[in-house]
């Protein structure tokens, strides 16, 4: 007889039985209406379905989630870079003491009714890497620097500081005692000393993609929460080359209210300041104005620099004159030759009301009288001299000050929380509101013509290697997070397998995120640090980062591919499964491991286990390309035993002849050509040249490239791919076609071997020619999350129509897109109609003149890949609003695995096999325009981080012949990620500090969430 236990269990699946039909039932409907509408659109010539890979289309409407995008997409505009670029004519005039802007002048009475209320900021920049290693520069500075903090902190309590860098805050507290660690929490508790962004790096806003800037930001609001109990509320970037909004979208989903930026277009800066508009709301393309969910407070410096010089006001001369560190007998001086003066009863008169003046002069380009002036350098307040020299002298002059009630002038050291909430405080009582911008401020000139478009793509080596720690981190995270849940759920007892060494992995894990975490500052990743620090972050932080993941990996897939659980050991000196690609060196490609099936010794074949992880939440088919020893080698399926197609090719140590051009044929695209160039650098009389930072390429513009000897061409065809591989003596490019079905089969994957090492100053461009009739329009992705329109421009130079590019660009008309997918960061440009052209590596001689003090000439052997689509638009008549454009679906689903591409194992030879079994932890895929960011394990808990994003499809275009479904806007989390089961799940903020859980009350099932397009959204979940 049955127990009542048995029947209760037997009811829930019967429960859940009926659940799943029903919702197979809404997906057949869906799928059936997805039809009829097509079949309507194609008889009637009407506008197409944008059935990118994946969505679907409803007569008079569209699913939920494309219609909100369409409903955003029809918000007005507000503020658009794009037309402020529109409207500067970018002429440079002599602006006077300010070079780059205007006289500024004031009455002297405009403070009489409201009193100019100033914040003094102390800080100090603190690059983790840069002409130093990260550990060099805080054996040598930083750790002084917080020594020297506690104690002149402690000695008045009126001082205050600023600190951002959490990778350096995190090393020094590992090296002080109790005593100090309470003193720190003592003076943020005090609001003396305030943590500001809370990254674990002041993270590059161009390169870096999203996963990873979001990476940083969680170890350091974790390490901040755990140690401290504080949590960030401002930003701080003063140093990244160009700012780009989702880095902002980050910092509010962080939890965050207010930033401050700093390196902006100098003309930029002057428009924004003629029109007071330095302060504004920071707002997403896609929200809508009234919403300002994704809205951020960002104020905008508005001078040259961060340093004393370029913060007091717009005079550098009387500014650097209130730089005390830079007093008589110093290392450091004034380049305007009039050196500051200690400040005295005889003095202090004379230079308060100078430095008033450049207060007052400043304060005229915002709108309230509430003034933000930071006090810093890069390394500042090393020695303990500087901070009585800055601290003493500047609190006599507030002093003054308060004495003068006439002057009109509350002067006092602050912090950034201190100068939002006063800005606030002020908004609120003049109800008023500060003006709301959208879009992004690349590219970056800091004078002159002077464009940072070179950093898009320097070293790009590095930059292809951080992406593929970036993918290994995120596979790993996943797999070790499933291990760990399927080891409670097999025990019962919710204890782990004593053997598994979860502690051991958890530390690599810990390792792997902060080394990637540290390799988005703004001088890592750019590729802009001198070469030995370039060494020393490729070796430590990332070479052995990835080794460390790997034997994550392998341990955990080990153990869920087991039938029998308990035969599992772990043994590091000899895994079970080792990686099928293998990376000998930091400056060193992968290399293929050799597959042994054919035992000369024997003569015979032998068998070999392939494991293959696919990382991604999307079951796909994709090319798995291993290197084998026999000709007479077969593919069967584990499981079944059924053959899997396969394809032999040859593997070409040296070349055996391609043209510089190919032409492909796909719907309205009717050709696309592919142009290698070269750049040079300027000459004669210019003092700048190309370097680390800037792009100033010769008048000659970009020149053809041409071999002395004809190219070695080998074409290759198969069942699986065709190919044609062109070989000259600076680059191999191949070009390959996949006949798959899915995405896979439906782009063509390009990818370049490139080697400039014997070329002195010259840069390698590949351009794609296509007769899209683009004008100057074209769209850039920013870090991976969004894209940009762009417009080339006429009135400014070619270097600066350059743009970032982390991981796709896109050309399109009314008939047709041609959509490029990267799977590394580079520079991009669109410079006629129809071309788009890349920047694959940079070879220069010299300095820049930006302090990196050399040029890049530690070029490697560099891999880049890329994926073309060519997609029709049908009926597509207009390009709408200027920043809302997406990736068609088919092209996310595309990028997702050029990012995350399948892992391949395979196991050992010299070792009895025991029985494997599939793991699925999924039981279909998640809806395709859902992408699971993470699976991140939290310290000393059983909970994890899972992140979401929902990508956004517009209905207006695109369509190819492929199928899936979007979700809806309200999604039951149990089903889409069912097997997995959550014993809790809690919405949490993108950090996960527990300040930002929603309340229990959210924990019981069904886990219902309203996912929004564009949106990221972060869970506490304990997996059952």
């Amino acid at each position: 007889m049955a127990s009542l236990q048995d029947l209760s269990h037997l009811q829930k699946k019967i429960d859940r039985l009926e659940h799943l039909l029903s919702g197979n039932n809404d997906l057949l409907a869906m799928l059936r209406d997805a039809l009829v509408q097509r079949k309507e659109s194609w008889g009637t010539g009407g506008v197409g379905a944008n059935l990118s890979s994946d969505s679907t289309h409803r007569k008079g409407g569209s699913l939920p989630g494309c219609q909100l995008v369409e409903e955003m997409t029809n918000a007005a505009d507000g503020v658009q870079l794009l037309n402020v670029y529109h409207l500067l004519s970018f002429d440079n005039p002599d602006g006077g003491a300010w070079k780059q802007g205007f006289e500024i002048h004031y009455q002297g009475n405009e403070w009489d009714k409201q009193p100019l209320e100033l914040f003094l900021v102390p800080h100090s920049h603190n690059d983790p890497g840069w002409l130093k290693t990260f550990d060099s520069y805080y054996q040598d500075q930083t750790k002084h620097i917080l020594n020297n903090m506690l104690v002149k902190l402690t000695e008045d309590n009126r001082r205050k500081m600023i600190w951002a860098e959490i990778s350096y805050f995190s090393k020094w507290w590992n090296d002080i005692d109790e005593q100090k660690r309470a003193m720190v929490k003592r003076l943020v508790g005090t609001g003396q000393l305030e943590l500001v962004t809370g990254g674990w790096v002041m993270a590059d806003e161009a390169n870096s993609h999203y996963f990873a800037l979001l990476d940083q930001l969680i170890e350091g609001h974790q390490w901040i929460q755990k140690h401290l109990g504080v949590k960030p509320s401002s930003g701080w970037a003063v140093d990244p080359f160009g700012h780009s909004p989702s880095m902002t979208y980050l910092l509010k989903g962080a939890g965050l209210s207010n930033m401050v930026i700093q390196r902006v277009h100098y003309a930029v800066k002057k428009h924004f300041a003629q029109q007071q508009t330095l302060e504004f709301l920071w707002r997403q393309s896609w929200g809508e104005d009234s919403s300002p969910r994704s809205d951020i407070t960002c104020h905008m410096m508005p001078f040259y620099s961060y340093d004393v010089p370029h913060t007091c006001g717009p005079n550098p001369a009387v500014c650097c004159q209130f730089d005390f560190h830079r007093l008589p007998g110093g290392r450091v001086f004034c380049p305007w030759r009039t050196p500051p003066q200690p400040i005295t009863e005889q003095n202090v008169q004379e230079r308060a009301l100078l430095l008033l003046d450049q207060y007052r002069q400043k304060s005229r380009l915002f709108r309230s009288p509430v003034l933000l002036v930071p006090l810093g350098d890069d390394f500042r307040f090393v020695d303990s001299s500087e901070w009585d020299a800055q601290f003493k002298n500047y609190q006599k002059l507030f002093d003054y000050f308060d004495q003068h009630p006439e002057l009109h002038i509350k002067a006092r050291f602050g912090t950034l929380t201190d100068y939002f909430q006063a800005l606030q405080r002020h908004l609120s009582a003049a109800a008023t509101t500060l003006p709301t911008l959208r879009g992004d401020f690349f590219t970056y000139a800091d004078r002159d013509d002077h464009y940072w478009s070179g950093y898009f793509t320097s070293r790009p080596f590095y930059k292809r290697l951080d992406r593929k720690l970036e993918a290994m981190l995120r596979a790993t995270e996943i797999l070790f997070s499933l291990a760990l849940a399927e080891m409670r759920r097999f025990h019962g007892d919710r204890n782990l397998v004593a053997d598994f060494p979860a502690q051991e992995h958890f530390q690599h894990l810990t390792t792997g995120r902060q080394n990637l975490a540290l390799f988005q500052h703004h001088d890592a990743v750019t590729g802009t640090a001198r070469d030995h620090v370039v060494v020393d972050y490729g070796t430590r932080w990332l070479f052995h980062s990835i080794l460390n993941l790997q034997q994550v990996l392998q341990s955990s897939a080990h153990w869920l591919l087991l039938l029998d659980k308990s035969l599992y050991h772990h043994n590091q000196s000899k895994p079970f499964l080792i990686m099928d690609d293998v990376i000998s060196a930091q400056d060193a490609l992968p290399q293929k491991t050799s597959l042994t099936l054919n035992d000369l010794a024997t003569n015979c074949l032998c068998f070999r286990s392939l494991i293959v992880f696919n990382p991604t939440e999307q079951q796909q088919t994709s090319v798995i390309s291993v290197v084998v020893n026999s000709l007479d080698a077969r593919v069967v399926n584990a499981e079944t035993g059924r053959p899997v197609t396969a394809q032999i090719s040859a593997v070409w140590v040296e070349p055996s002849r391609a043209s510089k051009e190919l032409r492909l044929q796909s719907g309205l695209v009717s050709e696309v050509q592919v142009q290698f160039l070269w750049y040079g650098t300027r000459t004669g009389a210019y003092r700048e040249r190309s370097g680390a930072y800037l792009f100033l390429p010769g008048e000659e513009g970009a020149q053809l490239y041409s071999s002395s000897e004809p190219p070695v061409v080998r074409v290759s065809r198969g069942p699986i791919f065709s190919d044609i591989t062109s070989c000259f003596q600076h680059f191999t490019h191949t070009v390959r076609l996949y006949h798959l079905d899915g995405h896979a089969g439906r782009s063509l994957e390009i990818s370049n071997m490139v080697d400039i090492r014997s070329e002195v100053n010259r840069e390698l461009v590949m351009r794609l020619i296509s007769n899209v009739a683009s004008s100057n329009r074209f769209y850039t992705d920013l870090n991976g999350f969004q894209m940009q329109q762009r417009r080339t421009l006429a009135k400014l130079p070619l270097q600066a129509n350059f743009y970032p590019m982390t991981s796709a660009a896109f050309l399109q008309d009314s008939a047709s897109r041609m959509t490029l997918l990267s799977a590394q960061s580079q520079g991009v440009a669109s410079l006629r109609p129809g071309e788009l052209e890349v920047v694959l590596d940079r070879r220069l001689q010299q300095d820049d003149n930006r302090g990196l003090g050399q040029g890049v000439t530690d070029n490697k052997l560099t891999a880049s890949l890329y994926h073309l689509l060519l997609e029709d638009r049908m009926g597509g008549t207009q390009v709408r609003r200027a920043s809302v454009e997406h990736l068609s679906l088919l092209a996310h689903l595309t990028s997702l695995a050029l990012c995350h591409p399948p892992v391949t194992m395979v196991a050992r030879s010299d070792i009895q096999m025991p029985k494997l079994r599939p793991f699925q932890p999924l039981r279909t895929s998640l809806p395709c325009d859902i992408h699971l960011l993470n699976l991140r394990t939290l310290e000393d808990t059983q909970e994890v981080l899972a992140c979401t994003h929902a990508h956004a499809c517009t209905h207006t275009h695109l369509h190819t012949l492929v199928f899936c479904v979007c979700f809806s806007l309200q999604v039951n989390l149990d089903d889409m990620f069912y097997p997995l089961r959550f014993r809790s799940l809690r919405p949490s903020g993108l950090t996960l500090l527990l300040k930002d859980d929603e309340p229990s009350s959210a924990q019981q099932p069904p886990h219902i969430s309203r996912l929004q397009p564009m949106e990221i959204s972060a869970y506490r979940v304990e997996m059952d």
